[in-house]
């Protein structure tokens, strides 16, 4: 009997013995294609020898030091190679163990910011419905995702969030995507004027919705109105790129796409690739030096901030999509996966949706493909296809939900930046199995 407190006690899990390439193998040597990084998390497959042997180096000479009492060569290189890919010059890095706290983080930061600048009434951070920030009490305030905010309902703050921008269930038909795109990015002005700009810290999204969704990506100009009225209202802009960002869409940056530059913007997963547990707060220069200059310090920390082998994973990862040119690479093999997934499945009666960025790809299904009705027992749906899934021996990522809260269920696909053609050609033929049922 294990004594394991499992993260589903009434799962029965199989023992993940080895990783091999975008391949985990179990114990009986049963081999499974990784279709999602676990959660979009394994950006270069399972055992990247490069990798590796930087960890392996790293523990020779220094596995951690608090960075209360010292900083390391990894952090500093770490975040000299983040701040130069971020748009603007002199941006600053705090490093974290995981995007739940790199959105707490960012929300604290946002805080100081306008308690340095003289403005201690900016305290409210406005988020979006059918978002999800993290599973720490903070996080999972801002976050719109019902099911996860059920049973903390009473313990979480009552953050003001708006509608999603999600125009497979929103666009009007009348509407272009700009037209649509810039309506919805309204409903923020709308909800500042409800609860007062001299009110407001911040507002956070997604560029690119994950978990929740099912990779929804903005409507054209959506981003574009949301940073003039963040402008306009005296806001800082916060973009959660946890599941999205360190080159999962084709960009480093998923917002590079959108054509602005956010006040700050958090990574994670595939900023580590798995290798260790890291993730990141980046934000603008000027952020950094009003709460400097302010108070003198950042009223926060982790005990693993600036972790020296963590960074010297996230430093390899780095390395490796660089050196191996791999985010050209996400942009043509995400357009070969997704025109092969719209020919595979583009008549199948209970899809009704194939959507993303790169190697960031989404399937909705639906009951009804002509009128979009959603499943009404979505999290059965979900449970049944990742079974499915894996007894062919595929990892996807399933999720319910998503078309208001209760109803719907998508896949979420996010596959290793180092898939060849034969992966993908796998991929398909495998959810050809997983999906080629009569009924959900």
């Amino acid at each position: 009997m294990s004594q394991v407190f499992y993260r589903s006690p009434k799962t029965s899990y199989p023992v993940a013995v080895r990783g091999d390439g975008v391949y985990l193998y179990d114990e009986k040597g049963k081999a499974y294609l990784d279709a999602s990084g676990g959660a979009a998390v394994s950006c270069l497959g399972h055992q990247h020898p490069y990798v590796i042997d930087a960890i392996k180096s790293q523990l020779d000479q220094l596995s951690f030091a608090h960075t209360a009492f010292f900083t390391n060569a990894p952090q500093e290189a770490l975040a000299e190679r983040l701040s130069a890919r971020f748009p603007e010059k002199n941006s600053r890095v705090y490093f974290l163990s995981g995007g739940s706290e790199a959105n707490e983080t960012a929300i604290k930061l946002a805080r100081q910011f306008w308690v340095a600048g003289g403005k201690p009434d900016k305290y409210l951070i406005i988020s979006r419905e059918q978002s999800y920030h993290g599973n720490t009490l903070g996080a999972l305030s801002l976050s719109g995702n019902p099911q996860r905010r059920k049973v903390y309902q009473p313990m979480l703050f009552d953050w003001p969030r708006i509608e999603p921008c999600y125009a497979y269930r929103h666009q009007f038909s009348t509407e272009t995507e700009q037209d649509y795109g810039e309506r919805a990015a309204n409903y923020l002005q709308q909800e500042i004027d409800r609860v007062g700009a001299e009110n407001v810290a911040a507002f956070i999204a997604e560029p690119v919705v994950g978990a929740t969704l099912g990779v929804v990506p903005a409507a054209k100009g959506y981003f574009e109105r949301i940073r003039e009225i963040c402008n306009k209202n005296n806001i800082l802009l916060i973009l959660d790129e946890v599941m999205c960002g360190a080159g999962r869409t084709g960009h480093y940056f998923a917002f590079e796409a959108d054509n602005i530059v956010p006040d700050i913007v958090t990574l994670a997963k595939g900023l580590g690739g798995g290798y260790q547990p890291i993730g990141a707060v980046i934000c603008r220069d000027h952020i950094h030096n009003q709460i400097v200059d302010g108070s003198g310090s950042f009223a926060h920390g982790h005990t693993y901030i600036g972790h020296a082998t963590a960074c010297a994973a996230g430093l390899a990862v780095m390395d490796v999509i660089e050196a191996e040119h791999l985010l050209q690479k996400v942009k043509t093999s995400g357009e070969v996966i997704r025109t092969d997934l719209a020919a595979a499945f583009g008549e199948h009666p209970f899809i009704g949706d194939i959507r993303g960025r790169g190697l960031f790809i989404g399937i909705e299904l639906v009951q009804d493909k002509a009128d979009k009705t959603p499943h009404a027992n979505g999290g059965k749906v979900a449970t049944s296809i990742k079974q499915r899934a894996m007894s062919e021996g595929l990892i996807c990522y399933p999720g319910s939900g998503g078309a208001d809260g209760i109803n719907g269920c998508h896949i979420l696909l996010a596959p290793p930046f180092i898939y060849t053609s034969s992966h993908i050609d796998e991929l398909v033929t495998k959810l050809k199995r997983v999906l080629h049922v009569t009924h959900f």
